[in-house]
């Protein structure tokens, strides 16, 4: 199987991933044995950033830039988690100490972000 096809398909597979563990947390959590508290749920909604970064990565290095590929997918996912991580705090999910790693996700979105048409 050539790059370019494995890129491709795991940008697929991650954006269900990551799709699924945003919209359907539960459904993701019960085949493995785990209830739907909402500390599990929060998990859930930021691992989907994660993927959601990771797709946009994959689906941009198969016959692009390496390098922009990179930075774009890493920005996209902490650029996602530090929007997600300020959504919690707005719902309740969390406290005021999500703001140590908003902070760090912005300062890391921002750094990738700079490095593009450099």
């Amino acid at each position: 199987m050539t790059f370019s096809m494995m890129t491709l398909i795991t940008a697929f597979v991650t954006l269900g991933l990551g799709l699924a563990l945003v919209f359907a947390p539960a459904a993701m959590l019960k085949p493995w044995g785990l209830p739907n508290p909402t500390a599990a749920a929060v998990m859930c909604r930021r691992l989907c950033a994660v993927y959601l970064g990771l797709a946009v990565m994959m689906y941009l290095v198969r016959s692009g830039d390496p390098q922009t590929g990179i930075a774009v997918g890493v920005a996209t996912a902490t650029g996602l988690l530090a929007l997600m991580g300020l959504n919690e705090l707005r719902l309740g999910n969390v406290t005021k100490g999500i703001f140590v790693a908003v902070t760090v996700e912005v300062l890391l979105t921002a750094g990738f972000l700079s490095t593009l048409g450099a």
